[in-house]
């Protein structure tokens, strides 16, 4: 299995096109950091105490929404505890607003989930595969764990470039515990560990997304199919289940109503009557579904089709 690892990752990096695409997510951080610094530091009012009429107002004003109780919660915890709001634009917010770039990143994966078995075909090297003596089931399971893998390289290229680039343009005065809404209550968390927990999150999507990109891959040994349908349902999910959920309940059980589990996180769900298990599940049945329909289609399929 490890030569077959180390084969695929060989593969993928002699292509010139993972390269550029490490170079976009690097030049997409850099760009966003150089944005901020110069043309768009938030402005805070948090000297002489002025945060603390702010706050108050402010849990006023949404004393009525129930969906702002997480919110509110906070504001009151910082009045309490003399815990004003960052003054700083900081390392670790730069951090934070770059979990959004995740969604770069799953474009760029699901390219690679979506030609490591098609491009195979479509060159004709997956004959010289299946005629070394690895049975099929290997040769696939080798494939995802190197997507895998990939996915993984990219992330914390994201996580680090953005550490990097946050301390130079940033730094880390203001730094501040995460304060976290968990069963009604605000909690002071360890900023490290939030980014971790926000970064595991936001990758759900990534590892759905990229797996139904591998399975289509497999069964239909089309790329551009694959990355067709994969990025159409990343990037227009949401939307369908809006759609959807504002008139059926059945809309829950949709893929995309579960893939962002921060909902929950955040205090509330996108559909009434969901909860973090549920969703789990769901996704669980999903993934399932995904790597059996990816494998039987590679194991049972001639290859001279």
């Amino acid at each position: 299995m490890m030569g077959l690892l180390a084969n695929e990752w060989i593969k993928i990096f002699k292509r010139k096109a993972t390269y550029i695409l490490i170079g976009i997510t690097l030049l997409l951080v850099l760009g966003t950091a150089i944005a901020l610094y110069f043309f768009d530091k938030p402005d805070t009012n948090s000297e002489n105490g002025a945060w603390k009429v702010t706050l108050t107002e402010e849990n006023k004003n949404y004393a009525d929404d129930e969906m702002m109780k997480p919110y509110i919660a906070e504001n009151q915890y910082r009045i309490d505890h003399n815990l004003p709001p960052n003054a700083t634009y900081n390392v670790w917010d730069f951090m934070t607003d770059a979990v959004s770039f995740i969604s770069f990143v799953a474009l760029f994966t699901i390219i690679i989930a979506a030609g490591i078995i098609a491009n195979e075909f479509s060159w004709g090297t997956i004959k010289l595969l299946l005629i070394r003596p690895i049975n099929r089931v290997k040769i696939l399971l080798s494939k995802y764990i190197t997507v895998l893998l990939f996915a993984l390289f990219m992330i914390s290229i994201l996580f680090v470039s953005s550490f990097l680039f946050g301390s130079i343009f940033f730094g880390f005065e203001g730094t501040q515990p995460y304060l976290a809404y968990v069963n009604g209550e605000i909690v002071e968390r360890n900023i490290i560990i939030q980014l971790l927990i926000e970064y595991g999150l936001e990758s759900v999507g990534l590892l759905m997304f990229t797996t139904l990109a591998f399975m289509i891959s497999a069964a239909f040994r089309n790329s551009s199919l694959a990355i067709g349908l994969a990025i159409f349902f990343l990037l227009s999910g949401n939307i369908i289940t809006g759609i959807i959920g504002a008139y059926y309940d059945w809309a829950k059980y949709l893929i995309f109503a579960n893939i962002n589990l921060s909902q929950y996180i955040n205090g509330s769900s996108l559909i009434d009557g969901m909860t973090m298990t549920f969703s789990v599940i769901m996704l669980a049945i999903y993934f399932f579904i995904f790597m059996v329909i990816a494998f039987v289609a590679f194991v049972k399929r001639d290859v001279s089709a």
